[in-house]
């Protein structure tokens, strides 16, 4: 989509309530900063806000993917980008693109993550087994027998846990950018295509 179907909400129609929920999901600091235009106001921000019950609650629960599990962060990214390549989700891509370079991946091996383990990158043994963990969880919406004994002798089950909860989380967030045609932010540009 090249228009948004939700268009964000702009600054100037941030009510109580929207306000609100960007203060449960990052602060009030936060809230008071995008009022004033001292801090970044994203698209996905500004569109998911028109909801603020959905949003303060998911963000709740980012805030929960993001700073209270066990699972690896480059794991954690590992799966994101490749729900994205999976579910076409460019906005999600791009972000993610970004927080995989936070985490030490090369651009090599953010490209590599669209071909998945069929590709010639050399993905370690957990790093391939999260990849088709993914693939699976997306694609069938269970991790086989293989890949969680793959996986298990890598992960402990809560690990495992959260990987999935990772992978249906970022599924759905997929949904809701794609569907809403959520447009990239311009501060996005700079990152390899999203792998078809």
């Amino acid at each position: 989509m090249t228009e948004p179907r939700i268009a964000p909400l702009p600054v100037s129609e941030l009510g109580d309530d929207e306000l609100a929920a960007l203060s449960v999901g990052f602060g009030d600091e936060y809230a008071q900063g995008v009022l004033t235009g001292e801090r970044p106001y994203p698209n996905v921000i500004a569109t998911m806000v028109r909801n603020p019950t959905v949003a303060s609650g998911w963000w709740r629960w980012n805030n929960v993917l993001f700073r209270k599990l066990a699972l690896d962060k480059q794991l954690m990214e590992l799966a994101i980008l490749r729900v994205a390549v999976r579910a076409g989700a460019k906005y999600e891509w791009a972000q993610h693109v970004r927080m995989g370079r936070r985490v030490g991946f090369t651009d090599d091996a953010i490209v590599a993550v669209g071909e998945g383990t069929a590709g010639t990158y050399a993905w370690t043994p957990v790093e391939a087994a999260v990849l088709d963990a993914t693939d699976e969880l997306v694609g069938n919406h269970v991790i086989g027998d293989a890949t969680w004994a793959r996986l298990s002798e890598h992960l402990d089950d809560r690990v495992i846990t959260e990987l999935i909860f990772v992978v249906g989380s970022y599924t759905c967030l997929a949904m809701v950018f794609n569907s809403a045609g959520i447009q990239l932010d311009d501060d996005l540009a700079d990152f390899p295509p999203l792998p078809r």
